[in-house]
């Protein structure tokens, strides 16, 4: 196996470290392009991929991803969780998973989900396309973002940076805003801290249309589910503008927390009213299965979904559907879609909140 990445970049690292933060390095770019070497590892490579599942184009970046991939929320974003969420990990790259999302957000201020990936990437690093996000809107907060991501996460790099939750025109004018995270995005790519950049969001597609137009995103992250063409749908205009830019495009929210799956227990409409402010009850479990809901995604133009996971057999049974894959035609596509509609608001929970 080739040399791993996280030595290559030693000296950057402990340039990094030096004076005590790397922050002061970010916000002085003359001085990191004096010190730091403008290079980045060649593009991971987990060797079980090609023989373990279908793989797909992420857009233009030149990298070949696993249909199934694995997000950073469900067993990676609870606290103190170290003993599950590390094997999970683990397990997906020994299954073929060769890309990892994560958050800056998920798992709290702790960030719970960074840690847990970081324990694999000490030793796994070249393995894995890792994605993480800045949930700021302004360059100096995101630059503390990545900052830390880069500590947690025991890297000199990630992937893909994306800005998170962009669901409204307000997102997207302080984000391009003099003085916004659009700059330390910027920032961070030109100095190889970040292979690439994107963005995601799953309220409405009006927001995230407008950032694409902005700016040539190297990826897009959105909420595509077979409940998607019933409200606010992300299918009509935005994934096709996705398409024409050539965008690598990751499917998330399949199951939408669980309340589009047949096998889902709904819990006490009470309880779920202090779950989350806003959230759509559920009284009723979902309409589809697993297979179902990933298979309608998957025959979508995506490039991979992301799937967060609670344990090993979850996950094994997600590889396995994705390793079965075969795509649905419209006919299908569109049974789903009917079937879905009785619990498409609940599924789609995250479209009614109030935003600014």
């Amino acid at each position: 196996m080739s040399k791993h990445p996280f030595a290559d970049h030693q000296d950057r690292r402990e340039f990094l470290k030096a004076g005590g933060a790397v922050t002061a390095a970010f916000l002085a770019p003359a001085a990191l392009s004096a010190e730091v070497p403008h290079t980045l590892p060649g593009l991971p490579l987990n060797p079980v991929t090609m023989g373990a599942m279908p793989t797909r184009n992420l857009g233009k970046t030149g990298y070949k991803v696993g249909i199934f991939s694995l997000g950073g929320q469900a067993a990676l974003e609870k606290a103190n969780n170290e003993a599950v969420a590390v094997p999970i990990i683990e397990r997906a790259l020994d299954l073929g998973v060769n890309y990892v999302d994560t958050s800056s957000i998920y798992g709290g201020p702790e960030r719970w989900s960074e840690q847990y990936v970081g324990k694999v990437m000490a030793h796994r690093r070249n393995q894995v396309f890792l994605a993480t996000k800045t949930k700021e809107r302004t360059r100096d907060e995101s630059l503390k973002m990545i900052e830390k991501s880069l500590e947690l996460l025991k890297t000199d790099h990630v992937d893909l940076w994306q800005l998170h939750d962009v669901g409204t025109l307000f997102d997207v004018n302080e984000i391009f805003a003099k003085g916004g995270a659009m700059e330390a995005l910027l920032e961070m790519k030109e100095q190889k801290v970040v292979r690439h950049l994107g963005l995601t969001g799953h309220y409405r597609p009006d927001a995230l249309m407008e950032g694409i137009r902005r700016y040539p995103f190297d990826t897009v992250l959105l909420a595509m589910s077979a409940a998607d063409p019933h409200h606010f749908s992300f299918n009509e205009a935005l994934l096709p503008l996705a398409v024409e830019r050539q965008m690598g495009i990751i499917g998330m929210k399949i199951p939408g927390r669980g309340r589009l799956l047949s096998n889902w227990t709904p819990q006490p409409l009470d309880v779920q009213a202090h779950m989350w402010e806003g959230m759509v009850p559920a009284p009723t479990p979902g309409t589809l299965t697993m297979r179902e809901a990933m298979y309608y995604t998957l025959s979508r133009p995506v490039s991979t979904i992301i799937v967060g996971c609670d344990s090993i057999a979850q996950l094994e049974e997600n590889v396995g559907l994705a390793r079965e894959f075969t795509p649905l035609n419209d006919k299908q596509a569109a049974e789903l879609v009917a079937r879905a509609e009785p619990v498409a608001k609940p599924s789609l929970f995250f479209r009614f909140y109030d935003r600014p």
